[in-house]
């Protein structure tokens, strides 16, 4: 496991997000910034297994994209989420303050569930079972890809 990874994930990602306004339009996709850092929460609740997704892939589909997520690989600009719609829900949080805390709870949920339980595997809609190490590298990569679409410096990650 490469620890700059979540070093990352528990030190720097937050404060690079606090420099976004909730309004804040990428360089592509439909979400807002606030959106984004909304659907992160849910991508984090689901690598802690609090978020239990239907699955997406399956058979070779599953292999290719189990594949892809152990590369160094990035997710490419505009890359279509089936769970998600083209048109994006509304904010829940009433501000980009309240929804970044709740992603840094989620976040400080996340590795202490996986503390508290060696050897878990939580279930992702994309690339099925994943334990501690493999969440790790999906979360930074969805990290990157997000921080890339709001303009943040590939040079403000550790790693790329």
């Amino acid at each position: 496991m490469e620890q700059y990874k979540i070093d990352f994930l528990k030190n720097d990602f937050i404060p690079l997000l606090t420099r976004l306004k909730c309004d804040d339009q990428g360089k592509w996709g439909v979400m807002h910034a606030q959106q984004m850092v909304e659907h992160f929460i849910e991508a984090v609740e689901s690598a802690s297994g609090k978020l239990i997704l239907p699955m997406i892939n399956e058979g070779e589909r599953l292999i290719k994209s189990r594949d892809f997520l152990l590369s160094d690989i990035p997710f490419k600009e505009n890359t279509k989420n089936p769970l998600m719609s083209e048109i994006p829900v509304p904010a829940l949080y009433p501000g980009m303050q309240p929804a970044i805390e709740k992603l840094q709870e989620e976040l400080s949920y996340f590795f202490q569930v996986f503390s508290n339980t060696p050897g878990l595997k939580t279930k992702n809609p994309f690339f099925g079972d994943l334990n501690y190490e493999e969440n790790i590298q999906l979360l930074y990569k969805h990290a990157f890809h997000h921080l890339t679409q709001f303009n943040l410096r590939s040079a403000d990650l550790p790693g790329q």
